[in-house]
């Protein structure tokens, strides 16, 4: 019985320690599953923050390179402005040299002036063959009145494109494309235009059309002539006019203080200082860099002067006359100094409304694109040869 008793005793222990090991081991792989579950999360988030930080990593690095080509581009701009302002100094110091520390002789002096003025005229006669000029205004059509009393209208002058031009008023950031003469003409007023927002307002009625691009003039502290590419809407370049004490170059339009004009030899600037008050003054441009070529002091007159244009390197400026109904080329000056004042013909414009604010001369057509109190008016021309004078 005893005996019997012993066994019933050692089978309840082995039982109990069965249960207790199985506890144990259930408990073990209860605290190994929690690990393992904590051991996905962990991952799973590490997983999610690396991807989240390769992401800013790339997006960081993409606008570095942004950031890169930005400042190439910069820095190429910058390099071509110093190389203008190189340019201008090296042309400032050409006209504006030093003194002589000793007496020079009057007579050499003279003949040094000469010298100079006898390199110039080679220049431009090697420039171009162009030797034409007014005889007289051959025809006159007024096409249609749109816009205010003063403003611009033209065509590209460079490209023989077709299109046709309307800067309207004197100061205003948008341009009317039109397709042709004939949608300009059969258009109610700018119905049939494409408007062309500039990047800033322009200021005057002095304003031009090259090779697919618009010069013109944004008047702020500083003169600055901008150059826009009409194809791609974009500023191509810029460049501070060198000039000091500017003041209006045609007293009857007192709004335009640099007259851009273009003619067979490309693009020019008629302007007017303080120190040169009464007479109006000449610019020889290039039309890709806007850098200054030359410059000349005319004995034309600020004087009841109300707009010009250049034919040939020859600048007309016309004046209001006592007749109600005409206006007058008065005053000529060539570059070439093949034509003077006392050689140049008389050529009245059979002007009927108030003052022209702008003429344009068009050498692919050799027409004058002329603006008189909103009235939109082409001059077609005679010529002659310079040397027929």
């Amino acid at each position: 019985m005893r005996a019997f008793f012993i066994l019933v005793t050692l089978i309840c222990l082995a039982e109990s320690q069965h249960q207790a090991l199985m506890d144990y081991l259930e408990r073990r792989l209860l605290a190994i599953e929690d690990r393992i579950s904590i051991w996905h999360e962990q991952t799973n988030r590490y997983a999610t923050e690396l991807r989240e930080f390769k992401q800013q990593i790339v997006a960081q690095i993409e606008t570095l390179e942004k950031d890169k080509e930005t400042l190439k581009t910069d820095l190429d701009s910058m390099g071509t402005r110093v190389d203008r302002v190189e340019r201008e100094m090296d042309y400032l110091e050409t006209q504006n040299g030093a003194q002589p520390c000793v007496d020079v002789d009057d007579k050499l002096v003279e003949q040094q002036v000469t010298v100079v003025k006898e390199k110039n005229k080679a220049k431009y006669a090697k420039a171009t063959d162009c030797s034409d000029m007014i005889s007289s205004i051959k025809a006159m059509k007024i096409l249609k009145r749109v816009g205010g009393p003063k403003g611009m209208w033209t065509k590209d002058a460079g490209s023989g494109s077709g299109k046709v031009y309307v800067f309207n008023g004197t100061e205003d950031d948008t341009i009317y494309e039109f397709g042709s003469i004939r949608d300009f003409t059969t258009s109610q007023g700018t119905s049939m235009a494409k408007t062309v927002k500039l990047p800033s307002p322009w200021r005057g009625s002095g304003h031009t059309i090259y090779n697919n691009h618009a010069y013109y003039l944004k008047q702020g502290k500083e003169l600055r002539l901008i150059k826009y590419d009409l194809r791609n809407g974009s500023v191509v370049d810029s460049a501070v006019f060198p000039i000091r004490d500017h003041v209006p170059v045609y007293s009857l339009t007192p709004e335009t203080v640099i007259d851009l004009a273009t003619d067979e030899e490309g693009l020019w600037a008629i302007y007017a200082t303080k120190e040169t008050e009464k007479q109006i003054s000449l610019a020889k441009m290039d039309a890709n860099t806007l850098d200054i070529e030359q410059m000349w002091d005319t004995p034309c007159p600020r004087e009841n002067a109300e707009a010009a244009f250049i034919i040939c390197g020859t600048v007309y400026v016309v004046y209001n006359t006592a007749m109600p109904s005409r206006s007058r080329v008065q005053c000529v000056f060539d570059v070439s100094d093949m034509v003077t004042n006392d050689d140049a013909p008389l050529v009245y414009f059979p002007k009927r409304y108030s003052s022209h604010s702008s003429l344009n001369y068009n050498p692919l057509e050799q027409l004058i694109y002329a603006w008189d109190d909103g009235y939109q008016i082409l001059y077609k021309l005679a010529m002659k040869k310079k040397l027929e004078v």
